[in-house]
């Protein structure tokens, strides 16, 4: 592949991103980001290039890394760099080439960061200290990222404000749920060519990731069974008709399994115990520490790729199938969420970033939710794009509503 496919993919995911496109024309006239350095570590694919493009036509200095050792499209990456974005970023990178250019991206002094996992924060927090007194603020895109970033609040330790972008309204309730609900089954089913219908399906987590797997999982004809921790949680995948039971429990009856928690160690050795041979494992995740693949692999060190993506492990005559080394299965095994989708989520990061430009003397070191007016300015955009126009409050409903 070539830079000319990935000009390719990025021009084709732009012409499904109105919102981000307005907001890019914007930002080229107004130039909020004149004279900032902006580091991005998000997963390297064309809509994510889009952001970072977009950046520069605000006047941005971008430097961009990735926030997954294999999800990067080299050819992406490289279109990306001949726009001028500094790219540091290969798929298959090492665990000392992820750190090299994480340092190679923070080399270039960052006032404002992008990222996803919540890496590029704690890098800057302990390993890169110097780099504290100028850095403006950050945006986070995903829950294991604003689970780091709460932690480092709660501590005290924060020491710039960040905008957790995955709290957002437009982020959790369409890219969360319908963005990983489609792209999560487009990496499963590419991947295996195998058919979805009658079979059981393990979802691991109902937050608004495991919702939106689950969903799709029901509408592709499978039985679903869903885990959880959190009793609330669990009474509402049993009122939306699906079962729910304990990991061991369910491992004994699924067929496919699919993790949605953000947590370490959802699925262990006991749970491999007692699962039936054949099964096929996966994460949709941020961190391969979901699924226990180390467990497998130290149980089978002549484990072997039998198709691509798709890592066998036996043990005991039952047979495991590992999806994208169990790493974020609609990256490492597809293209990740819908350009729409993302078109939403990426004009929420972008709006972000500008906020904290134009606020940095206000905004306290705390992480944040993202403001009303920016979730309501991208779903209106997201309306006005389709031609759907909605109804607004007479001044006398307003009134009505006021004195309650």
């Amino acid at each position: 592949m070539s830079s000319q496919t990935g000009e390719q993919k990025m021009q084709w995911a732009i012409r499904h991103m109105p919102i981000l496109s307005s907001i890019a024309n914007r930002f080229e006239k107004e130039r909020p980001f004149s004279g900032i350095n902006v580091v991005i570590a998000l997963h390297l694919e064309a809509k994510t290039a889009n952001l970072a493009y977009v950046m520069l036509r605000g006047g941005a200095n971008v430097a961009v890394t990735a926030s997954n050792p294999i999800t990067t499209q080299d050819d992406v990456a490289q279109a990306l760099a001949q726009k001028g974005v500094v790219v540091f970023a290969k798929r298959g990178e090492t665990p000392e080439e992820y750190k090299e250019y994480f340092g190679k991206v923070l080399a270039t002094q960052p006032n404002l960061m992008i990222d996803d996992g919540g890496d590029l924060v704690n890098a800057v927090h302990f390993d890169h200290p110097e780099l504290l007194p100028g850095i403006i603020g950050a945006c986070e895109e995903t829950t294991t990222g604003v689970i780091r970033d709460r932690a480092l609040a709660r501590a005290g330790k924060l020491a710039f404000p960040i905008i957790g972008v995955n709290e957002g309204l437009c982020k959790h309730l369409f890219d969360n749920r319908y963005g990983t609900g489609q792209s999560a089954w487009d990496g499963i089913v590419r991947t295996t060519n195998m058919n979805v219908a009658g079979k059981v399906v393990v979802v691991a987590g109902y937050g608004w990731v495991g919702k939106g797997v689950a969903m799709r999982a029901r509408g592709l004809g499978a039985q679903v069974i869903v885990t959880e921790v959190d009793p609330v949680k669990a009474v509402e995948a049993h009122l939306e008709g699906y079962l729910v039971m304990p990991m061991l429990q369910a491992a004994r009856a699924g067929e496919i399994f699919v993790t949605c928690t953000g947590d370490t160690h959802v699925i262990t050795g006991e749970h491999f115990a007692a699962m039936k041979d054949g099964v096929i494992l996966c994460n949709a995740g941020h961190f391969d520490v979901e699924v226990d693949v180390r467990y497998l692999a130290d149980k089978d060190p002549r484990h072997h790729e039998v198709r691509h993506n798709i890592e066998e492990y036996t043990i005991d005559g039952k047979r495991y199938y590992v999806l994208g080394e169990g790493r974020l299965v609609n990256l490492a095994c597809a293209d990740g969420h819908p350009i729409e989708i993302m078109d939403l989520t990426f004009a929420l990061q972008a709006l972000s970033a500008e906020y904290l430009i134009n606020h940095q003397q206000s905004v306290p070191r705390d992480l944040i939710t993202v403001p009303e007016a920016i979730d309501d300015m991208a779903s209106r955009a997201f309306l006005e794009s389709r031609d759907i126009s909605i109804d607004t409050l007479t001044e006398e409903q307003r009134l009505y509503q006021d004195s309650y």
